[in-house]
């Protein structure tokens, strides 16, 4: 009598978790539906909604079914451990396993669908909305729009000109640190020739030479130039 009734509570749960597992794929499918016809949210998605009900009254209708179940299987675990029994304990033991099995396959099944079908509506809402969110933006009027457009493109071109100024500097301070190293060289090219000169007096005495040689040949040289220049300016007003 025990399994007869198990039995019946087994089947009447697989028809319940077969309806239960379609309830939840046709409001997943049935809502993704109404996103497709309409573009803007006018209708609450959720609210006095007969899937909604129907999923309520199904869950409550279940679990009812596994408590029962559960009561079934507790009184065939009695039965099993009874005295009166001791030549068919391990087929009895066999068989409660098997049903406590089937309860706990059912149960897995159908918290799994339950957190689906709720995890499905609470997606709903929150995309529910973010639609209206993002209808009450679009319905804003035109100027607040445009003003959030010019809005835009001044920070573009205040970032545009932020980049422009930076690449400036690194340039500056690249071209600043390159004459900072021609100065070093020359420095250190100018400390070589004096160390030179000292170490040397009859290079340093030639340089001097030469260097009144050269002053000595500009003073030729420009006096010769500024004779020709006399000369000219005599033949021209003659």
């Amino acid at each position: 009598d025990l399994r007869k009734q198990a039995r019946q509570l087994e089947n009447e749960l697989d028809l319940k978790l077969v309806s239960f597992s379609k309830l939840c794929t046709s409001y997943s499918s049935g809502r993704d539906g109404r996103r497709d016809r309409y573009s803007s949210d006018t209708t609450p998605l959720l609210n006095g909604s007969s899937q909604d009900r129907m999923f309520e009254t199904m869950a409550v209708e279940i679990e009812q079914l596994l408590g029962k179940l559960t009561g079934i299987n507790d009184k065939m675990a009695e039965y099993t451990n009874s005295a009166g029994v001791p030549s068919l304990n391990a087929a009895l033991m066999h068989t409660l396993q098997r049903h406590r099995d089937i309860l706990q396959d059912y149960t897995h099944e159908f918290h799994k669908t339950k957190a689906n079908f709720l995890a499905i509506r609470e997606r709903e809402n929150l995309l529910g909305s973010v639609r209206k969110d993002i209808e009450s933006y679009k319905s804003g009027s035109g100027v607040n729009n445009r003003r959030t457009e010019l809005f835009l493109k001044e920070h573009e071109h205040l970032r545009n000109s932020d980049r422009l100024i930076e690449e400036t500097i690194s340039i500056a301070m690249a071209t600043k640190e390159n004459m900072t190293s021609q100065r070093g060289m020359l420095k250190s090219i100018h400390s070589k020739m004096n160390t030179l000169a000292n170490r040397f007096p009859a290079v340093n005495s030639l340089i001097q030479r030469i260097n009144l040689r050269k002053r000595r040949d500009s003073l030729i040289l420009g006096g010769v130039i500024g004779v020709c220049t006399i000369l000219l300016l005599l033949y021209a007003f003659h």
